[in-house]
């Protein structure tokens, strides 16, 4: 990935990274992928397209190529509704886990990938492509627990299931993103005494290494929490003491952020990622 395609630029620094990481500490990262289609696909082979950027993306899936380097992708859903961010509205979100950095640059060369990496380049407005390690998941504050999903106020149902709610974080004053602000772990505190009476579960949460495709922007964490239905969600966002949290101590820790949710199509966080945090 040495020149940045159309839909990003690459951060040649962490590509480095990638591919230079030593063996003996290289290891498993989880590559987390923020997706815009273009409304009709752009060959640049100059052919008529009669496609979607979506449906291009969807013949591009690089099943064989993820498999040759011993990748799987680990999780995908479709964006229900983006509640924070810039002017950029994201329509699908994936993570594929390598099981090294390395093979995500070697994945690069591979003749069934560049042959199918057209449909891509077809499909594809624009992208963010961050690198993560799996997060030690907060324990519930003393005396709390996730509420069963069949006691809860808004529990699945046939129009509205779950609902995976995703958060891309960047902090004030965080340099390596690993570490979480005190700000910010006050307001998960509170936040989860009302989170969890809705049978919120903290699904995987990811520290950021680096951005290997974007705008240049630097994230520090992408968090994952699944939620019975929207509807629980929603519930949890008007709480008065949620909302109080927010004020102080959410709004004090973040410097910028996505926030979407979104509904599986795919999920294999907790297997891929439980082990390794």
């Amino acid at each position: 990935m040495t020149n940045s395609p159309r839909y990003g630029t690459v951060n040649t620094e962490y590509g480095v990274k990638l591919a230079t990481t030593p063996p003996e500490e290289d290891g498993p990262v989880w590559m987390v992928n923020l997706m815009k289609y273009r409304e009709v696909a752009d060959y640049t082979d100059g052919r008529e397209a009669t496609i979607s950027g979506r449906e291009a993306d969807d013949i591009y899936t690089p099943v064989d190529s993820l498999a040759a380097v011993g990748a799987e992708l680990v999780f995908a859903g479709d964006v229900d509704q983006q509640l924070l961010g810039d002017e950029t509205v994201w329509d699908r979100v994936a993570i594929v886990k390598y099981p090294t950095r390395k093979s995500f640059i070697d994945m690069q060369s591979l003749p069934s990938f560049q042959e199918s990496h057209q449909h891509k380049d077809a499909g594809m407005e624009f992208t963010i492509v961050m690198g993560g390690q799996p997060m030690t998941l907060p324990s519930a504050p003393a005396g709390f627990e996730a509420a069963e999903w069949t006691d809860v106020p808004h529990p699945p149902t046939g129009d509205d299931g779950p609902a995976m709610v995703v958060h891309i974080l960047r902090f004030h004053d965080v340099e390596e993103g690993h570490a979480t602000p005190t700000h910010m772990e006050q307001y998960q505190s509170e936040a989860a005494k009302v989170a969890l009476g809705h049978g919120v579960q903290t699904h995987a949460w990811f520290a950021i290494e680096g951005t290997i495709l974007g705008d240049g922007r630097v994230w520090h964490q992408a968090r994952f929490n699944l939620f019975p239905s929207k509807a629980a969600f929603m519930a949890v966002v008007m709480d008065p003491a949620r909302l109080e949290a927010q004020k102080e101590h959410r709004e004090t820790a973040i410097a910028d952020t996505y926030t979407m949710i979104v509904r599986p199509t795919l999920d294999r966080l907790t297997a891929s990622s439980s082990s390794e945090a």
